[in-house]
């Protein structure tokens, strides 16, 4: 056998190994997180603690109106909620003080004129909010999410009482992305496939994996947790704030859970795949905090377990490692399938999604890079204050724009 062909060959098994591999240990794995929406954790929460939520928006006119309202609606006892209006100019505040105005037993707004140098619009606003909450209200916890998440009426219940008996001080309850689009339908499902070469869901509550899991939609975290990790104003000019706080949480010891709850948080997370292209280019180099060889050996990594399976089903010697690589790739959409509205069907688009994320990933590296920063809610940030958040020296880019 030709020397090329041998390599060809043991490159396609180790792709099909790394995916049978995710495949048995995703089948294992997931089937292990709580579902809040079982009957079991129809529960209220042990010792009655009390819960202030933080929503900010900017600009959010089109879905404040229906996150509020899921939010006024919840049947948890000791609620308080803070809806934050960032410099919006839209109707945004106006819509939150109309909600304040109608329950102003429940429901505060608070309206941001100003951004203090140093600061991410998102995390100042988040940090203001959590400041006013523990002040006035001295919330046993705190959650996090963003204005266009519509909540069930049951669901803050549920999580709050799960993370009460599980003695969570961080817990991420799952949102659901709702496509609307058959383009949506195939980023979305692809997305949630492969975060599981990212993050094992079900390892998250494990101290010593490294596993760790904070998403913008749902971040519930106990106040004296937040309080003892210097809460947002550790992290003011990080891009992807829920994830850093997160694997802060992580570090410093305290306990995280996951869960889901289909259906029970929902999102609209972007319109169309031009949205949800667009989306990433503003927050995917930041996940690799802005270093372009991380990030260039991400994407060639993607490339070669999400593209190269097809390419090598043309050569006969490596079509049966391919076949076995695509049918775990099937197998992990299908084991998604049961907690997200998305089809495995999609499964057959795999490499068209993953070729359109490789450009999504190239595109954010060199829009950044070209502008020496990132806009962001209408506010540009420079790279340079981006990358001393991360600890990164300057570069002579960044110091000359």
């Amino acid at each position: 056998m030709h020397y090329s062909h041998l390599t060809l060959q043991i490159i396609a098994w180790l792709i099909a190994l790394a995916w049978v591999f995710k495949f048995l240990e995703a089948a294992r794995g997931l089937p292990t997180i709580s579902n809040l929406l079982d009957p079991e954790h129809n529960l209220t929460p042990a010792g009655n603690p009390s819960l202030v939520v933080i929503v900010p928006g900017r600009n959010e006119a089109a879905g404040i109106a229906a996150c509020l309202q899921s939010l006024v609606d919840q049947d948890l006892e000791r609620l308080q909620i803070l809806a934050v209006n960032d410099r919006s100019t839209d109707q945004t505040g106006a819509v939150m003080a109309a909600f304040a105005a109608a329950h102003p037993a429940k429901l505060t707004a608070l309206t941001i004129t100003e951004l203090p140098a140093g600061w991410l619009g998102k995390t100042h606003a988040m940090s203001l909010a959590a400041h006013q909450a523990i002040e006035h209200h001295a919330p046993d916890y705190l959650l996090f999410t963003d204005a266009d998440i519509v909540f069930a009426p049951q669901i803050l219940r549920r999580s709050l009482a799960y993370a009460v008996k599980t003695g969570a001080d961080h817990l991420v309850t799952m949102p659901t992305t709702l496509a609307k689009s058959f383009g949506e339908a195939m980023l979305l499902s692809f997305m949630q496939v492969i975060s599981n070469f990212g993050v094992r869901l079900w390892r998250v509550s494990d101290p010593r994996a490294h596993d760790t899991i904070g998403v913008g939609a749902f971040n519930l975290i106990r106040t004296s947790a937040y309080l003892q990790l210097g809460g947002f104003q550790a992290i003011p000019m990080e891009i992807v704030e829920d994830m850093a706080i997160a694997q802060r949480i992580k570090r410093a010891g305290f306990r995280q859970r996951a869960a889901f709850a289909p259906g029970a948080v929902a999102v609209h997370w972007a319109a169309g795949v031009s949205g949800i292209l667009n989306g990433l280019t503003k927050n995917i180099f930041a996940v690799f905090r802005f270093r372009p060889w991380l990030l260039l050996a991400a994407a060639l990594g993607l490339a070669l377990f999400c593209i190269a399976p097809i390419c090598f089903l043309v050569p006969a010697a490596t079509r049966i490692p391919a076949l076995v690589a695509l049918a775990s790739v099937a197998g992990l959409y299908a084991l998604n399938s049961r907690t997200n509205p998305v089809s495995p069907w999609y499964a057959v688009l795999f490499p068209i999604s993953a070729a359109l994320i490789v450009y999504s990933m190239l595109r954010s590296m060199i829009v950044t890079l070209a502008h020496s920063g990132v806009t962001w809610r209408g506010t540009f940030y420079p790279l340079a204050d981006l990358r001393k958040q991360t600890g990164q020296p300057r570069t002579e880019t960044d110091k000359h724009g």
